[in-house]
Protein backbone atom coordinates (compact mmCIF):
# COMPACT_ATOMS: atom_id res chain seq x y z
CA UNK A 1 0.00 0.00 0.00
CA UNK A 2 0.99 3.65 -0.90
CA UNK A 3 0.71 6.51 1.57
CA UNK A 4 -1.86 9.00 2.15
CA UNK A 5 -0.29 12.08 0.11
CA UNK A 6 -2.14 15.21 1.77
CA UNK A 7 -3.55 18.18 -1.06
CA UNK A 8 -2.67 21.10 0.08
CA UNK A 9 -4.79 24.03 -1.37
CA UNK A 10 -3.29 26.87 -3.96
CA UNK A 11 -2.40 29.89 -2.24
CA UNK A 12 -1.55 32.83 -4.24
CA UNK A 13 0.14 36.32 -2.80
CA UNK A 14 -2.08 39.49 -2.11
CA UNK A 15 -2.00 42.90 -2.46
CA UNK A 16 -1.86 45.11 0.81
CA UNK A 17 -5.40 46.79 0.76
CA UNK A 18 -5.19 50.47 2.45
CA UNK A 19 -7.58 52.90 3.26
CA UNK A 20 -10.84 52.52 5.48
CA UNK A 21 -13.62 49.91 5.43
CA UNK A 22 -16.66 51.77 5.41
CA UNK A 23 -20.52 51.05 5.98
CA UNK A 24 -21.52 51.48 2.61
CA UNK A 25 -18.59 48.94 1.31
CA UNK A 26 -19.62 46.21 4.08
CA UNK A 27 -23.16 46.91 2.47
CA UNK A 28 -21.75 46.08 -1.03
CA UNK A 29 -20.05 43.47 0.15
CA UNK A 30 -23.12 42.02 1.71
CA UNK A 31 -25.55 42.47 -1.61
CA UNK A 32 -23.04 40.68 -3.84
CA UNK A 33 -22.38 37.58 -1.80
CA UNK A 34 -26.27 37.19 -1.96
CA UNK A 35 -26.71 37.35 -4.99
CA UNK A 36 -28.32 33.77 -6.46
CA UNK A 37 -25.65 32.09 -8.82
CA UNK A 38 -22.90 31.38 -5.73
CA UNK A 39 -22.12 27.94 -3.98
CA UNK A 40 -25.16 27.08 -1.69
CA UNK A 41 -24.13 26.19 1.86
CA UNK A 42 -23.67 23.07 3.13
CA UNK A 43 -27.24 21.79 4.57
CA UNK A 44 -27.77 22.67 8.14
CA UNK A 45 -27.74 19.13 9.09
CA UNK A 46 -28.75 15.43 7.21
CA UNK A 47 -30.41 14.43 10.25
CA UNK A 48 -34.18 14.33 8.48
CA UNK A 49 -32.72 12.68 5.67
CA UNK A 50 -30.81 9.92 7.54
CA UNK A 51 -33.87 9.61 9.77
CA UNK A 52 -36.11 8.67 6.50
CA UNK A 53 -33.04 6.44 4.52
CA UNK A 54 -31.52 4.17 7.12
CA UNK A 55 -34.27 2.12 8.11
CA UNK A 56 -34.21 0.45 4.34
CA UNK A 57 -30.22 0.18 4.70
CA UNK A 58 -29.15 -3.08 5.49
CA UNK A 59 -25.96 -4.93 6.39
CA UNK A 60 -25.44 -8.29 4.60
CA UNK A 61 -22.78 -10.96 5.83
CA UNK A 62 -21.74 -14.09 4.02
CA UNK A 63 -20.10 -17.13 4.73
CA UNK A 64 -18.08 -19.29 2.00
CA UNK A 65 -16.30 -23.17 3.32
CA UNK A 66 -13.24 -24.13 2.14
CA UNK A 67 -11.25 -21.39 0.11
CA UNK A 68 -7.98 -22.20 -1.18
CA UNK A 69 -5.62 -24.76 0.10
CA UNK A 70 -2.04 -24.89 -0.26
CA UNK A 71 -1.29 -28.71 -1.58
CA UNK A 72 2.33 -30.21 -1.97
CA UNK A 73 2.76 -33.29 -4.00
CA UNK A 74 4.95 -36.21 -3.97
CA UNK A 75 6.22 -37.49 -7.58
CA UNK A 76 3.46 -39.87 -7.60
CA UNK A 77 1.26 -37.63 -6.74
CA UNK A 78 1.00 -37.87 -3.29
CA UNK A 79 -0.03 -35.08 -0.75
CA UNK A 80 2.94 -34.25 1.04
CA UNK A 81 3.85 -31.31 3.58
CA UNK A 82 6.59 -29.07 2.71
CA UNK A 83 9.16 -30.47 4.90
CA UNK A 84 10.16 -34.05 6.62
CA UNK A 85 9.11 -35.21 10.11
CA UNK A 86 12.88 -33.58 11.29
CA UNK A 87 12.62 -30.56 10.43
CA UNK A 88 11.54 -27.68 12.98
CA UNK A 89 8.94 -26.50 11.08
CA UNK A 90 7.07 -29.82 10.26
CA UNK A 91 5.15 -29.71 13.02
CA UNK A 92 4.42 -26.20 12.26
CA UNK A 93 2.71 -27.24 9.18
CA UNK A 94 0.55 -30.17 9.89
CA UNK A 95 -0.85 -28.34 12.53
CA UNK A 96 -2.15 -25.58 9.97
CA UNK A 97 -2.52 -28.04 7.09
CA UNK A 98 -3.06 -31.70 8.36
CA UNK A 99 -0.88 -34.68 8.97
CA UNK A 100 -1.08 -35.34 4.98
CA UNK A 101 -0.38 -31.73 4.01
CA UNK A 102 -4.29 -31.53 2.42
CA UNK A 103 -6.17 -29.41 4.61
CA UNK A 104 -6.29 -28.15 8.27
CA UNK A 105 -7.39 -30.35 11.18
CA UNK A 106 -11.18 -30.35 11.42
CA UNK A 107 -11.72 -29.80 7.32
CA UNK A 108 -11.82 -26.84 5.65
CA UNK A 109 -12.08 -23.11 7.75
CA UNK A 110 -14.96 -21.08 6.95
CA UNK A 111 -14.19 -17.26 5.59
CA UNK A 112 -16.73 -14.57 6.39
CA UNK A 113 -17.10 -11.35 4.31
CA UNK A 114 -19.02 -7.79 5.15
CA UNK A 115 -20.76 -5.61 2.73
CA UNK A 116 -24.01 -3.33 2.55
CA UNK A 117 -27.21 -3.38 0.46
CA UNK A 118 -30.61 -1.56 0.29
CA UNK A 119 -34.11 -2.75 -0.02
CA UNK A 120 -35.97 -1.57 -2.94
CA UNK A 121 -39.44 -3.11 -2.46
CA UNK A 122 -41.42 -4.00 1.16
CA UNK A 123 -41.57 -7.51 -0.21
CA UNK A 124 -37.87 -7.79 0.70
CA UNK A 125 -35.85 -7.30 -2.16
CA UNK A 126 -32.83 -6.10 -1.34
CA UNK A 127 -29.63 -4.94 -3.99
CA UNK A 128 -25.89 -4.88 -2.98
CA UNK A 129 -23.11 -5.96 -4.73
CA UNK A 130 -22.29 -8.92 -6.82
CA UNK A 131 -18.54 -9.04 -5.22
CA UNK A 132 -20.15 -8.94 -1.74
CA UNK A 133 -21.59 -12.20 -2.10
CA UNK A 134 -19.71 -14.07 -4.74
CA UNK A 135 -19.12 -17.15 -4.01
CA UNK A 136 -21.23 -17.46 -0.39
CA UNK A 137 -22.78 -20.80 0.72
CA UNK A 138 -24.95 -18.88 3.63
CA UNK A 139 -26.19 -15.05 3.20
CA UNK A 140 -27.25 -13.35 5.82
CA UNK A 141 -28.88 -9.59 6.12
CA UNK A 142 -29.11 -7.51 8.94
CA UNK A 143 -31.99 -4.96 9.47
CA UNK A 144 -31.70 -1.38 10.76
CA UNK A 145 -33.74 -2.47 13.62
CA UNK A 146 -31.04 -5.42 14.41
CA UNK A 147 -33.06 -8.20 13.23
CA UNK A 148 -31.14 -11.01 10.91
CA UNK A 149 -32.55 -13.10 8.21
CA UNK A 150 -31.76 -15.42 6.05
CA UNK A 151 -31.13 -14.35 2.12
CA UNK A 152 -31.50 -16.26 -1.22
CA UNK A 153 -30.41 -15.42 -4.07
CA UNK A 154 -32.35 -14.19 -6.97
CA UNK A 155 -29.87 -13.11 -9.46
CA UNK A 156 -26.33 -11.36 -10.08
CA UNK A 157 -24.65 -9.83 -13.18
CA UNK A 158 -21.37 -9.71 -13.43
CA UNK A 159 -20.67 -7.19 -15.79
CA UNK A 160 -21.85 -4.39 -13.40
CA UNK A 161 -21.07 -5.98 -10.11
CA UNK A 162 -24.81 -6.17 -9.28
CA UNK A 163 -26.83 -8.57 -7.13
CA UNK A 164 -30.44 -8.96 -6.20
CA UNK A 165 -31.13 -10.92 -3.09
CA UNK A 166 -34.64 -11.92 -0.91
CA UNK A 167 -35.85 -12.25 2.54
CA UNK A 168 -38.61 -12.98 3.85
CA UNK A 169 -40.58 -11.20 7.06
CA UNK A 170 -43.32 -11.47 8.44
CA UNK A 171 -44.08 -7.62 7.82
CA UNK A 172 -43.72 -5.06 4.81
CA UNK A 173 -40.34 -3.55 5.13
CA UNK A 174 -39.18 -0.23 4.79
CA UNK A 175 -38.29 0.26 1.41
CA UNK A 176 -36.44 3.54 -0.95
CA UNK A 177 -36.89 3.86 -4.56
CA UNK A 178 -34.16 4.44 -7.22
CA UNK A 179 -33.84 8.18 -8.51
CA UNK A 180 -32.85 9.87 -11.67
CA UNK A 181 -28.93 9.78 -11.74
CA UNK A 182 -29.11 11.35 -15.62
CA UNK A 183 -30.06 14.44 -13.46
CA UNK A 184 -27.82 14.69 -11.02
CA UNK A 185 -24.51 17.12 -11.37
CA UNK A 186 -21.12 18.09 -10.16
CA UNK A 187 -21.61 19.61 -7.26
CA UNK A 188 -24.65 18.22 -5.98
CA UNK A 189 -24.72 17.34 -2.31
CA UNK A 190 -25.58 13.35 -1.75
CA UNK A 191 -25.04 11.38 1.70
CA UNK A 192 -23.84 7.41 1.25
CA UNK A 193 -25.28 4.77 4.30
CA UNK A 194 -24.04 1.26 4.88
CA UNK A 195 -21.28 -0.51 6.73
CA UNK A 196 -18.06 0.25 6.80
CA UNK A 197 -15.65 -1.87 8.75
CA UNK A 198 -18.71 -3.26 10.20
CA UNK A 199 -19.79 -0.56 11.88
CA UNK A 200 -23.22 -0.46 10.65
CA UNK A 201 -25.57 2.45 10.18
CA UNK A 202 -22.91 5.10 9.35
CA UNK A 203 -23.86 7.77 7.48
CA UNK A 204 -21.23 9.93 5.49
CA UNK A 205 -22.17 13.14 3.56
CA UNK A 206 -20.43 14.61 0.17
CA UNK A 207 -21.03 15.70 -3.22
CA UNK A 208 -20.58 14.23 -6.62
CA UNK A 209 -17.57 14.62 -7.67
CA UNK A 210 -17.75 13.90 -11.41
CA UNK A 211 -19.86 11.98 -13.92
CA UNK A 212 -18.78 9.47 -16.63
CA UNK A 213 -15.41 7.52 -14.44
CA UNK A 214 -13.93 4.63 -15.92
CA UNK A 215 -12.89 1.78 -13.91
CA UNK A 216 -9.87 -0.55 -14.95
CA UNK A 217 -11.06 -4.12 -16.32
CA UNK A 218 -12.95 -3.10 -19.28
CA UNK A 219 -16.36 -1.89 -17.04
CA UNK A 220 -19.72 -1.10 -18.98
CA UNK A 221 -20.66 1.55 -16.79
CA UNK A 222 -20.12 5.23 -16.43
CA UNK A 223 -19.82 5.79 -12.70
CA UNK A 224 -20.53 8.64 -10.56
CA UNK A 225 -17.26 10.05 -8.60
CA UNK A 226 -18.31 10.96 -4.89
CA UNK A 227 -16.24 12.33 -2.22
CA UNK A 228 -18.71 11.48 0.87
CA UNK A 229 -16.18 9.00 2.06
CA UNK A 230 -17.17 5.20 2.09
CA UNK A 231 -14.98 2.37 2.93
CA UNK A 232 -14.49 -1.59 3.28
CA UNK A 233 -18.10 -2.60 3.61
CA UNK A 234 -20.06 0.39 2.18
CA UNK A 235 -20.07 -2.03 -1.07
CA UNK A 236 -23.15 -2.50 -2.21
CA UNK A 237 -24.96 0.71 -0.15
CA UNK A 238 -26.84 3.32 -1.33
CA UNK A 239 -25.94 7.01 -2.17
CA UNK A 240 -29.31 9.11 -2.13
CA UNK A 241 -29.53 12.57 -3.34
CA UNK A 242 -31.42 15.18 -1.54
CA UNK A 243 -34.65 14.21 -2.11
CA UNK A 244 -33.74 10.67 -0.79
CA UNK A 245 -33.67 8.83 -3.94
CA UNK A 246 -31.24 5.97 -4.78
CA UNK A 247 -28.74 7.78 -7.18
CA UNK A 248 -26.17 5.36 -7.41
CA UNK A 249 -24.76 1.91 -5.64
CA UNK A 250 -21.51 2.47 -4.02
CA UNK A 251 -19.16 -0.52 -5.37
CA UNK A 252 -15.06 0.69 -5.76
CA UNK A 253 -13.20 3.13 -3.94
CA UNK A 254 -9.57 4.51 -5.13
CA UNK A 255 -6.99 4.79 -2.06
CA UNK A 256 -3.48 4.32 -1.86
CA UNK A 257 -4.36 3.33 1.98
CA UNK A 258 -7.06 1.01 2.18
CA UNK A 259 -8.88 3.68 3.56
CA UNK A 260 -11.17 6.43 2.34
CA UNK A 261 -9.16 9.80 0.41
CA UNK A 262 -12.49 11.43 -0.76
CA UNK A 263 -12.73 9.50 -3.89
CA UNK A 264 -15.11 6.60 -4.52
CA UNK A 265 -17.52 5.71 -7.09
CA UNK A 266 -21.26 4.64 -7.46
CA UNK A 267 -23.32 2.59 -10.13
CA UNK A 268 -25.64 5.30 -11.63
CA UNK A 269 -29.46 4.31 -10.75
CA UNK A 270 -30.05 4.66 -14.24
CA UNK A 271 -28.13 1.44 -14.82
CA UNK A 272 -28.63 -0.20 -11.77
CA UNK A 273 -32.72 0.47 -12.00
CA UNK A 274 -32.69 -1.51 -15.11
CA UNK A 275 -30.38 -4.37 -14.36
CA UNK A 276 -32.35 -5.38 -10.90
CA UNK A 277 -35.60 -4.88 -12.29
CA UNK A 278 -34.14 -7.59 -14.94
CA UNK A 279 -32.79 -9.96 -12.24
CA UNK A 280 -36.07 -9.58 -10.46
CA UNK A 281 -38.13 -10.74 -13.82
CA UNK A 282 -35.33 -13.72 -14.95
CA UNK A 283 -32.60 -14.01 -12.60
CA UNK A 284 -30.29 -13.34 -15.13
CA UNK A 285 -29.49 -10.30 -17.93
CA UNK A 286 -29.48 -10.23 -21.38
CA UNK A 287 -26.52 -8.22 -22.82
CA UNK A 288 -25.90 -7.44 -26.62
CA UNK A 289 -23.05 -9.04 -28.20
CA UNK A 290 -20.90 -8.01 -31.65
CA UNK A 291 -18.20 -10.52 -31.27
CA UNK A 292 -14.91 -8.13 -31.54
CA UNK A 293 -11.67 -7.49 -29.96
CA UNK A 294 -11.19 -3.87 -30.05
CA UNK A 295 -8.57 -1.18 -29.02
CA UNK A 296 -7.77 2.25 -29.03
CA UNK A 297 -7.22 4.50 -31.74
CA UNK A 298 -4.15 6.35 -30.92
CA UNK A 299 -3.35 9.58 -33.62
CA UNK A 300 -0.29 7.56 -34.85
CA UNK A 301 -3.06 4.40 -36.30
CA UNK A 302 -5.38 7.43 -37.77
CA UNK A 303 -2.89 8.93 -39.31
CA UNK A 304 -2.02 5.32 -40.76
CA UNK A 305 -5.50 4.72 -41.49
CA UNK A 306 -6.10 8.48 -42.73
CA UNK A 307 -8.77 9.35 -40.19
CA UNK A 308 -8.79 13.16 -39.49
CA UNK A 309 -9.17 12.55 -35.78
CA UNK A 310 -7.61 9.97 -33.21
CA UNK A 311 -11.59 8.72 -32.38
CA UNK A 312 -13.07 5.08 -33.01
CA UNK A 313 -12.59 1.55 -32.02
CA UNK A 314 -10.47 -0.23 -33.88
CA UNK A 315 -10.78 -4.05 -34.26
CA UNK A 316 -8.11 -5.98 -33.81
CA UNK A 317 -9.52 -9.76 -33.94
CA UNK A 318 -13.30 -10.46 -35.45
CA UNK A 319 -15.14 -13.83 -33.28
CA UNK A 320 -15.70 -16.29 -36.35
CA UNK A 321 -19.71 -16.98 -36.95
CA UNK A 322 -20.40 -13.99 -34.98
CA UNK A 323 -22.66 -11.26 -35.08
CA UNK A 324 -19.72 -9.00 -36.43
CA UNK A 325 -18.49 -11.54 -39.24
CA UNK A 326 -22.48 -12.21 -40.16
CA UNK A 327 -22.61 -8.55 -40.89
CA UNK A 328 -19.53 -8.55 -42.59
CA UNK A 329 -16.93 -6.67 -40.27
CA UNK A 330 -13.07 -6.99 -40.58
CA UNK A 331 -9.87 -6.51 -38.65
CA UNK A 332 -8.55 -3.19 -39.38
CA UNK A 333 -12.21 -1.90 -39.47
CA UNK A 334 -12.42 1.52 -36.90
CA UNK A 335 -15.96 1.55 -35.90
CA UNK A 336 -16.79 5.20 -35.60
CA UNK A 337 -20.60 4.97 -34.96
CA UNK A 338 -23.53 2.29 -33.24
CA UNK A 339 -26.75 3.14 -33.99
CA UNK A 340 -26.23 7.06 -34.13
CA UNK A 341 -24.35 6.93 -31.25
CA UNK A 342 -20.41 8.70 -31.74
CA UNK A 343 -17.94 6.15 -30.44
CA UNK A 344 -15.05 8.27 -29.52
CA UNK A 345 -13.42 6.50 -27.30
CA UNK A 346 -12.35 2.79 -26.67
CA UNK A 347 -15.34 2.20 -23.68
CA UNK A 348 -17.70 3.85 -25.80
CA UNK A 349 -18.59 0.80 -27.92
CA UNK A 350 -18.66 -2.18 -25.21
CA UNK A 351 -21.05 -0.01 -23.00
CA UNK A 352 -23.32 0.79 -26.02
CA UNK A 353 -23.47 -2.77 -27.48
CA UNK A 354 -24.00 -3.95 -23.67
CA UNK A 355 -27.12 -2.13 -23.52
CA UNK A 356 -28.70 -2.80 -27.27
CA UNK A 357 -31.10 -5.52 -26.94
CA UNK A 358 -30.75 -8.83 -28.30
CA UNK A 359 -31.55 -9.51 -31.88
CA UNK A 360 -31.65 -5.60 -32.78
CA UNK A 361 -30.56 -4.57 -36.26
CA UNK A 362 -28.40 -1.56 -35.49
CA UNK A 363 -26.39 0.96 -38.16
CA UNK A 364 -22.67 0.64 -37.83
CA UNK A 365 -20.35 3.53 -39.32
CA UNK A 366 -16.90 2.17 -40.08
CA UNK A 367 -13.87 3.93 -41.98
CA UNK A 368 -12.07 0.80 -44.24
CA UNK A 369 -9.44 1.62 -46.43
CA UNK A 370 -9.24 5.20 -46.34
CA UNK A 371 -13.35 5.62 -46.74
CA UNK A 372 -16.58 5.52 -44.85
CA UNK A 373 -19.08 3.07 -45.00
CA UNK A 374 -22.16 1.77 -42.57
CA UNK A 375 -22.95 -1.73 -42.03
CA UNK A 376 -26.14 -3.33 -40.57
CA UNK A 377 -25.27 -5.52 -37.75
CA UNK A 378 -27.79 -7.56 -35.55
CA UNK A 379 -26.63 -8.33 -32.00
CA UNK A 380 -26.29 -11.35 -30.41
CA UNK A 381 -26.48 -12.77 -26.78
CA UNK A 382 -23.53 -12.19 -25.19
CA UNK A 383 -22.00 -15.88 -24.85
CA UNK A 384 -20.67 -16.55 -20.53
CA UNK A 385 -17.17 -16.64 -21.81
CA UNK A 386 -16.23 -14.67 -24.96
CA UNK A 387 -14.36 -16.82 -27.32
CA UNK A 388 -11.23 -15.03 -28.75
CA UNK A 389 -11.14 -15.43 -32.71
CA UNK A 390 -9.54 -18.21 -34.29
CA UNK A 391 -8.51 -17.40 -38.02
CA UNK A 392 -6.49 -18.45 -40.77
CA UNK A 393 -4.17 -21.14 -41.88
CA UNK A 394 -0.63 -22.43 -41.34
CA UNK A 395 2.07 -20.71 -43.10
CA UNK A 396 4.66 -21.51 -45.32
CA UNK A 397 7.16 -24.19 -43.66
CA UNK A 398 10.41 -22.76 -44.83
CA UNK A 399 13.33 -21.44 -42.80
CA UNK A 400 14.17 -18.03 -44.08
CA UNK A 401 15.27 -15.07 -42.28
CA UNK A 402 15.21 -11.53 -43.18
CA UNK A 403 15.66 -7.94 -42.13
CA UNK A 404 12.67 -5.53 -42.67
CA UNK A 405 13.92 -2.44 -44.12
CA UNK A 406 13.61 0.95 -42.01
CA UNK A 407 11.67 -1.31 -39.20
CA UNK A 408 14.41 -2.45 -36.87
CA UNK A 409 13.18 -5.66 -37.21
CA UNK A 410 14.07 -9.33 -37.93
CA UNK A 411 11.49 -12.07 -39.16
CA UNK A 412 11.61 -15.49 -40.56
CA UNK A 413 9.32 -17.80 -41.49
CA UNK A 414 7.37 -19.78 -38.99
CA UNK A 415 8.50 -23.51 -38.90
CA UNK A 416 7.29 -26.89 -36.90
CA UNK A 417 10.45 -26.45 -35.16
CA UNK A 418 9.97 -22.22 -34.43
CA UNK A 419 6.37 -22.98 -33.35
CA UNK A 420 7.48 -25.28 -30.21
CA UNK A 421 10.14 -23.44 -29.81
CA UNK A 422 8.17 -20.09 -28.84
CA UNK A 423 4.89 -22.08 -28.33
CA UNK A 424 2.73 -20.57 -31.22
CA UNK A 425 -0.77 -22.11 -31.76
CA UNK A 426 -0.87 -24.18 -35.08
CA UNK A 427 -3.62 -21.85 -36.19
CA UNK A 428 -1.63 -18.37 -35.96
CA UNK A 429 -0.75 -17.80 -39.01
CA UNK A 430 2.28 -15.36 -39.82
CA UNK A 431 5.86 -14.33 -40.04
CA UNK A 432 7.97 -14.72 -36.61
CA UNK A 433 10.11 -12.12 -35.10
CA UNK A 434 13.09 -13.31 -34.22
CA UNK A 435 15.12 -9.84 -33.38
CA UNK A 436 14.12 -6.09 -32.29
CA UNK A 437 17.20 -4.27 -32.76
CA UNK A 438 17.50 -2.18 -29.30
CA UNK A 439 16.91 1.59 -29.40
CA UNK A 440 14.81 1.18 -32.64
CA UNK A 441 11.12 2.66 -33.86
CA UNK A 442 10.10 -0.91 -33.17
CA UNK A 443 11.09 -1.16 -29.50
CA UNK A 444 9.46 1.75 -28.85
CA UNK A 445 6.51 0.25 -29.91
CA UNK A 446 6.56 -2.72 -27.83
CA UNK A 447 7.20 -5.13 -30.05
CA UNK A 448 8.92 -8.00 -29.20
CA UNK A 449 11.13 -11.19 -30.29
CA UNK A 450 8.47 -14.52 -30.66
CA UNK A 451 5.56 -11.81 -31.42
CA UNK A 452 4.20 -13.24 -35.14
CA UNK A 453 3.07 -10.39 -37.36
CA UNK A 454 -0.04 -11.57 -39.05
CA UNK A 455 -0.61 -8.85 -41.29
CA UNK A 456 1.42 -5.50 -42.71
CA UNK A 457 -1.08 -2.93 -43.64
CA UNK A 458 -3.85 -5.18 -43.81
CA UNK A 459 -2.04 -7.84 -46.10
CA UNK A 460 -1.84 -10.96 -44.54
CA UNK A 461 1.74 -12.16 -45.18
CA UNK A 462 2.66 -16.29 -44.77
CA UNK A 463 6.75 -16.08 -45.33
CA UNK A 464 9.65 -13.29 -44.28
CA UNK A 465 9.61 -12.80 -48.20
CA UNK A 466 5.73 -11.78 -48.13
CA UNK A 467 6.71 -9.71 -45.16
CA UNK A 468 9.85 -8.03 -47.41
CA UNK A 469 8.36 -7.33 -50.07
CA UNK A 470 5.23 -5.95 -48.57
CA UNK A 471 7.50 -3.12 -46.57
CA UNK A 472 9.63 -2.23 -49.74
CA UNK A 473 6.29 -1.71 -51.70
CA UNK A 474 4.91 0.46 -48.63
CA UNK A 475 8.44 2.53 -48.26
CA UNK A 476 8.40 3.30 -52.48
CA UNK A 477 4.52 4.32 -51.88
CA UNK A 478 6.21 7.29 -49.58
CA UNK A 479 3.95 5.82 -46.58
CA UNK A 480 5.53 7.09 -42.88
CA UNK A 481 3.62 4.75 -40.66
CA UNK A 482 2.48 1.38 -41.33
CA UNK A 483 -0.18 -1.21 -39.69
CA UNK A 484 0.87 -4.21 -38.14
CA UNK A 485 -1.50 -7.19 -37.03
CA UNK A 486 0.72 -8.79 -34.31
CA UNK A 487 -0.36 -11.83 -32.40
CA UNK A 488 1.16 -11.89 -29.05
CA UNK A 489 0.35 -14.86 -26.38
CA UNK A 490 -2.97 -15.72 -28.29
CA UNK A 491 -4.27 -12.19 -28.22
CA UNK A 492 -4.39 -10.18 -31.37
CA UNK A 493 -3.23 -6.20 -31.29
CA UNK A 494 -2.58 -3.46 -33.90
CA UNK A 495 0.46 -1.70 -33.97
CA UNK A 496 1.29 1.44 -35.70
CA UNK A 497 4.86 1.12 -36.60
CA UNK A 498 6.95 4.47 -38.09
CA UNK A 499 9.05 3.55 -40.22
CA UNK A 500 12.36 4.92 -40.65
CA UNK A 501 13.48 6.90 -43.62
CA UNK A 502 17.13 7.27 -43.80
Amino acid sequence: MGQTIPLARETKPTQAVTGKVTAAGLLMFALVAAQPGLARPAPESFADLTEKVAPAVVNVSIVKSGGPVVRFEGPEGEELLPFGEDHPLHEFFERFLGPDGREPPGGPRERHGLGSGFIVDPEGYVVTNRHVIAGADEITVTLHDGRSLAADLVGQDEKTDLALLKVEADEALPSVAFGDSEAVRPGDWVIAVGNPFGLGGSVTAGIVSARGRDLPGGSIIDFLQIDAPINRGNSGGPTFDVTGKVIGVNTAIYSPNGGSVGIGFAIPSEVAGDVIAELREKGEVDRGWLGVRIQAVTPEFAEAFRLEEAKGALISSVTPDGPAAKAGLETGDVILSWDGQPVDALNDLPRLVAFTPVGRSVAVEIWRGGAGATLEVVTGRAPGTQELAAIGSPGADDGDRVRLPGTGLTVATLTAGRRDRFRIAEEVDGVLILNVERDSLAAREGLRRGDVIRSLASEAVGTAADAKREIEGIKAEGVEVVMLLVSRDGVETFFALRLKTA
